[in-house]
């Protein structure tokens, strides 16, 4: 058909590639890292309109390029003799051997309490006794028995940390249902080969649940041990600091904090996909 002189025809290729240019900023914007980043811009422009139109004193609520200059500073001069780094590698070593003293004896000690009612009435007496003991009441125990040294830190993460992954682990064992193991039995499977390919395998998404949960409570006992007992560390620096006044170095430690717990939180989910596969992306 011919066209009529004096009308034009928009391309309907304009219109598409519009669409296409929206769906594209829409599915960009739907993705959790950018989602991540515009909330924290969002709140990082609230707080620093917040410090110039000084509603606050700086000395109560530094702005944030203030912290990020105190950053710079802690990374480079250090604060009572020890960088910034150096309290980071200390604090994340002590959570690294009192969180994974904790899998290496819960998993176990969790998978035979499920599996033994011996080993469950034996334990868990145990383990209910512990697990409302808040671990700030082990910390001065610990001092007493082992110093202020790393054993005593590790020990108080291992303590907080363990009843959780023990608990998890008895649950992820218990929730399997049963006409799962009753197959299982059914194609000749030993007891070996049931625990194996079937008890483990369906327990793990539940132990890994305890293990997301345990290593913020493992930060958690850290923090309380190096703030009343240590001279380095995260903890400590943020103890300092407030007994200094000095608020800008709290949030500094605070930040520093906040960002090694969820970086031990996505190695953990990014464990948990390789070794759950099934589970999904939670």
């Amino acid at each position: 058909m011919a066209q009529p002189k004096g009308q034009t025809v928009t391309p309907f290729t304009s219109n598409t590639g519009s669409q296409g240019v929206v769906t594209q900023l829409s599915n960009l914007i739907k993705t959790g890292p950018l989602i991540a980043v515009l909330v924290i811009a969002i709140l990082l422009t609230i707080w620093e309109i917040i410090t110039r139109l000084g509603i606050f004193p700086a000395l109560i609520l530094p702005s944030p390029v203030a912290v990020f200059h105190q950053t710079i500073t802690l990374l480079t001069a250090g604060y009572g003799g020890k960088t910034l780094l150096q309290d980071v590698l200390i604090s994340s070593w002590r959570i690294a051997m009192g969180f994974i003293g904790a899998v290496v004896i819960g998993v176990p000690v969790g998978l035979l309490m499920a599996s033994s009612s011996l080993v469950f009435k034996a334990i868990d007496p145990i383990l209910q006794f512990v697990r409302p003991v808040p671990p700030l009441a082990y910390i001065p125990l610990m001092v007493v028995w082992f110093g202020i040294g790393e054993l005593s830190k590790i020990t108080v993460i291992l303590l907080g940390t363990i009843p959780i992954i023990i608990i998890n682990a008895v649950s992820g064992v218990r929730s399997i249902p049963h006409q799962r193991i009753q197959v299982a039995e059914c194609f000749g499977a030993s007891r070996y080969q049931v625990f194996r390919y079937v008890v483990l395998p369906s327990a793990l998404p539940e132990i890994f649940t305890g293990m997301r949960v345990g290593i913020g409570v493992a930060w958690t006992c850290l923090v309380a041990a190096e703030i009343i007992a240590a001279t380095e560390g995260l903890g400590w620096l943020v103890q300092e600091a407030g007994q200094a006044l000095n608020v800008s170095i709290i949030f500094v430690g605070i930040v520093a904090i906040g960002i090694l717990g969820y970086l031990m939180e996505l190695i953990i989910r990014a464990i948990e996909r390789v070794v759950v596969p099934w589970k999904g992306n939670g």
